[in-house]
């Protein structure tokens, strides 16, 4: 049972989009002449950003998918009542999960399980813009965003759909954010195994992408000069190897 907290370790990079991003803001709205879907902006800056809550979610999925525990929690988050469930690599992976992404309050689990896998370790910050990627679209008087038309095809004409194409607004390829994610390292923990978890997500992030329309190709991502705590660190080539 962790009863101490040693550290918090701080990861950084640079997150640089290989494609075109869109993270939906979920308009209520349409606006006439203007996209059909546009992008999460900041409330002050008017500029998009990449919310923690979205990084989160996908690597989270990501490694639970790597951990084949989805037949168990039929498409849910892995939660604690879910570790009866499993045996093996899979219980030991989904508690690695649980341990870094945490758990809603459970109904009915043993206090005694509660406080033998601790608190959350992982806390993902908003990604925003870099300042200096923000400075050279200006310098060149480009926009921080684009619009994309995405025309569906009738699959017996094979000609484009009738109601016309849809309009995405999109963060462009060659934008950069600024990575930063915190690991509070408790006593009892197993560091090795946990920094391993990290950075299989972070490479499977890569591998897939992030935010909406990945499948067309959107939101493929790469992270630049991963640190942590100052240091460089190396994703894995194979993520499915570390688990």
């Amino acid at each position: 049972m962790p009863t101490q907290l040693l550290a918090i370790r701080q990861f950084r990079a640079t997150l640089r989009l290989r494609t075109g991003m869109l993270i939906g803001a979920g308009d209520t709205e349409m606006h006439i002449g203007g996209a059909d879907k546009t992008v999460q902006r900041h409330p002050h800056t008017n500029h998009p950003y990449i919310p923690g809550s979205s990084q989160k979610g996908k690597i989270r999925s990501l490694l639970e998918w790597r951990a084949g525990v989805i037949g168990v929690t039929e498409g849910d988050p892995v939660k604690l009542e879910h570790l009866r469930e499993l045996q093996g690599d899979k219980h030991a992976n989904a508690e690695a999960i649980l341990r870094l992404f945490g758990f809603p309050p459970p109904g009915s689990a043993d206090e005694r399980e509660l406080a033998r896998l601790g608190p959350t370790r992982l806390a993902f910050s908003d990604a925003s813009l870099t300042k200096a990627w923000i400075a050279a679209r200006e310098a060149r008087n480009e926009p921080i965003t684009e619009v994309k038309a995405e025309v569906g095809i009738d699959r017996i004409t094979g000609t484009a759909n009738r109601n016309g194409p849809r309009f995405f607004e999109r963060v462009p390829s060659g934008a950069e954010f600024d990575f930063e994610l915190r690991w509070k390292v408790m006593d009892g923990d197993d560091q090795s195994a946990l920094r391993s978890s990290i950075l299989a997500g972070i490479k499977l992030l890569e591998l897939d992408g992030l935010g909406g329309q990945v499948s067309r190709g959107y939101g493929r991502v790469a992270f630049d000069d991963l640190r942590l705590d100052g240091e460089p660190v190396q994703l894995p080539a194979d993520p499915f190897g570390e688990a």
